[in-house]
This record gives C-alpha cells, structure tokens and sequence, in this order.
C-alpha cells in the first residue's frame, strides 16, 4: 500500500477541493484534530470527570454534576458566537442541591444579566451563545431524566389502564409476555379473574307439553386482588385463602374457553362450556342444562330438565372444588298436573332456582329463574360475569318473562311455550343459556353458553 506524506493540500483551481469520490469514506486517524469544519451543534460529554465542585466550562464540552455533597457553581467560558456548553444532573440532586450557572463577566443569559439555577431533578440543559443581545440561549433542556420502569412491563390482549394499575383483557386465546418483574417483590403479585364458558341450556322435546330443558350453568368464576392494586372485588375474592399468582419475566399462554352450542336433538341435555385457563389457575366449563333429564357438573351447575311426574336435579357447581367456590348448584325441574318448569342453571354466588310447578304467576309459585353471578370492578367498571341460564316454562308466550330471567351476569332467558326461543348466554360473561321449550319446534332448542373472559391487573405506576 503506498503512502504519500505532504505539508498542505490545496486546489488546483478553482473554489472548490474534492477528497475521496464518490462511495469511498474520509477518515480523520485516530488521535488527529481538526480546526476550521465548525461544530455541528453538540458537545463532547466530559464522562471521565464528573464535577463535584465549582469549576468553568470549556467551549464544545458537556459536563455530568454530581451535587450531593452539596451546590456548587458552573461557569460558563467567555462567550463568543457558536460557543456550546451542556450540564447534566449526574444523581438526581439538583432539587436537593441546586447547580448555578454563572455567565462569564457582562455575558447574559437569555438576556438577562443575572445566573441560571437547576433545580429540578435529573434536569439537563444545553446553551449556545448567540450574541450580547441575548448571550447564551438555551436550545435544548429536560425536566427529568428517563428512567428504567420498577414496574411490571408486559404486552397481551387489550390494554387498559385504570388509577394506577395496567389492566390486559384477554376476550379469546392470547398470550401475556412479562418481559420484566417489577423491582419490588409485592409488585409481581398479580390481580385476576378468570371466567370460563357457560353451558347452553338443554333441549326440550316436542312430542310432550311438559318435557322442557334446563338452563345452562355459568362459567366459573375464579378472581384474586392483589393487595397493591386497589378497586373493588367480587364476593368471591380469593385473598386470603385463593390461589396468589406471582409473575416472573417468561411468557404465560392464556386460554379463553368457548361457550356450550346447544345440541338440536329432542331431549339433548346441554354442551358444557370450555376452560379458561391463566397460570395454574383453571376455571371449569358450566356444566349443561338438562334435556328430559337432571342438569349436568360443572363450574357452575346446569338446571334439571321437566319430565313428566318426575323431578330432575339440578347439576352440582364448584366441580371441580375450588376454593373459595367457583360456581353454584343449578335447580331442579318440575311437573305438577298442567304445569311444568325446568331448573335455572347455577350461577357464580348464587344456585339455580328450582322449576316448581304451578298456576300462572303471580301465584308465589317458583320458576326456574338462572343462578346471580358476581359484579367486579377488576377492568375498571363495574361488570357483572357468570350468571345461570333460566329454565324452560310451559305456560303461554307473554305470561311469565320475568319468571324464566337468566342470571345477572350474561345468563341467558329460557323459553316459552309457543312463544320466545331460548336466550343465549352473554359474550364474554360466562353466562349459561337458557333451556329450551317442548310444543313450538323452533324453540325447543336450548340457547347457546356465553364464552369466558380473563383479565389480569397488576401496579403499573
């Protein structure tokens, strides 16, 4: 590789010198300097000597200030057109011990002839001299320095927040990623509720007046609040005696179950609902309505078919156990000469009620109205989840809608004979379908379960 070695380099003619064509870089050698290129409007961070005392600055340097020992004074170098000076807070004490910066003899400062105090914390500010108008002008400055969160960072589902907690709604299968713990033990602990699928309610059979499907039990319900993530809980809060999840900095596969779809076969009980699952919590499926038999297990309970002179139960909720309970039991069906009522399938606090024959309401007598659920004001508003389905009625269209009401909570209304099709359990409630009803063949099918939900909160600020 050849060298050359020469004092000046100059143009041959002309205004203009050319080094390099076109692609090929310039580089000044390592060590070199240079005069004359001008600076390009930055300053060269002086890191190896981080001021503790009063000292003047030097043209094109930025200075980090450490005044926790106590104030002291930057003063800036005589000031001449394009002169650059920076000042940082190197520990976040300016608010405790403030830096004063002093203008060189008559230089002013933003026009003033007076000093300059930081006093915030983390404050930083870059100064230009531009004239002795105005003498050194501020051209860039920060309040505060940018920190590293001590919080949860997290991503998945819909993010939301709330005073000062993030919240992650998860309405179908999602993942939620912590990419890092929070830097206090307590922090990591989160707040849950976790609500499967609702069970569609059982399936009546037309050939008999009296042989009605039961409504769909709710989803279970599992919550537990976080003691630094303040709202106001469900009655089923599981703090203390619940599962605590903790998070650490991995991936957690969330699972949103699926409500039950209502099975067409004469006399078909109802399909349970699908898990939701979040950590090593697992919520059950609501457990079918009944078809001409007894409502089906689950989270919550699916309500008793009506057959004819025979009692069907309701199915039992909180399987499998949870604690506190994850769902209730659903009522039984009914018959009683003329009338027949199925069992309103269980609900998260509260079971099913049992479909007690009888004349037209308002005689006192007790239909199969869904199990209630719970309300959480885990998203931020006051939400009500995993109510029972109403069970099946055959008293005439009209007569007694208010006796065959699903569950606060999503649970969907049962049917009428001749009159209004089962109600499907709400969307993301977990709320049961209501039963199905026997005489008019496009209502005897049971109404769909609702599917579940899974919302995770935790301290974000």
């Amino acid at each position: 590789m050849s060298k050359i070695e020469v004092n000046e380099i100059d143009k041959q003619s002309g205004s203009t010198l050319t080094i390099g064509g076109s692609g090929t870089a310039v580089t000044l050698a390592c060590g070199a300097t240079q005069t004359g290129f001008g600076r390009t409007g930055t300053v060269d961070w002086q890191t190896g000597s981080i001021k503790t005392s009063t000292f003047t600055a030097t043209n094109g340097e930025g200075y980090f200030c450490d005044t926790s020992s106590g104030a002291f004074t930057a003063n800036l170098p005589a000031g001449s057109a394009g002169a650059i000076v920076s000042f940082a807070d190197y520990g976040d004490n300016f608010n405790t011990n403030a830096l004063t910066i002093s203008a060189n003899g008559s230089d002013k400062i933003s026009g003033e002839t007076l000093d300059a105090l930081l006093e915030s914390a983390g404050e930083s500010v870059t100064l230009v001299f531009v004239d002795s108008t105005e003498g050194w002008v501020t051209v860039n400055a920060s309040s505060e320095n940018v920190k590293g969160s001590p919080f949860i960072v997290a991503t998945g589902g819909t993010i939301s927040c709330s005073g000062n907690c993030r919240i992650h709604t998860f309405t179908g299968p999602g993942t939620f990623t912590v990419s890092r713990a929070a830097t206090c033990a307590a922090d990591n602990v989160v707040s849950y509720a976790v609500v499967a699928g609702g069970a569609s309610g059982g399936t009546g059979n037309p050939t008999s007046s009296t042989r009605l499907g039961g409504g769909g039990g709710a989803g279970g319900f599992r919550e537990y609040k976080s003691p630094v993530t303040p709202y106001t809980a469900s009655p089923l809060n599981g703090n203390p005696g619940g599962t605590a999840i903790t998070v650490t900095a991995t991936a957690f596969p969330i699972t949103v179950g699926a409500g039950g779809t209502a099975l067409t076969p004469a006399g078909s009980n109802g399909a349970a609902g699908s898990a939701s699952i979040f950590s090593t919590i697992t919520s059950a499926g609501g457990g079918g309505g009944g078809g001409t038999t007894g409502g089906v297990d689950g989270g919550s309970g699916g309500g008793g078919g009506s057959e004819t002179s025979t009692t069907r139960p309701g199915g039992s909720g909180n399987t499998p156990s949870t604690t506190p309970a994850q769902g209730k039991n659903g009522g039984s069906g009914n018959h009683s000469p003329g009338s027949a009522k199925a069992g309103g399938g269980g609900g998260a606090s509260a079971v099913g009620q049992n479909g007690v024959g009888g004349p037209t309401p308002p005689d006192g007598s007790s239909y199969g109205i869904g199990g209630a659920g719970v309300t959480s004001c885990i998203s931020g508003n006051p939400t009500a989840y995993a109510g029972g389905g109403g069970g099946a009625t055959n008293n005439g269209p009209g007569i007694c809608a208010a006796y065959l009401a699903g569950g606060t909570g999503g649970g969907g209304s049962g049917s009428e004979q001749c009159g209004s099709a089962a109600g499907a359990g709400t969307a993301n409630t977990g709320g049961g379908g209501g039963g199905g009803g026997a005489d008019s063949q496009p209502n005897k099918v049971g109404g769909n379960g609702g599917s579940g939900i899974v919302i995770i909160r935790y301290k974000s600020q």
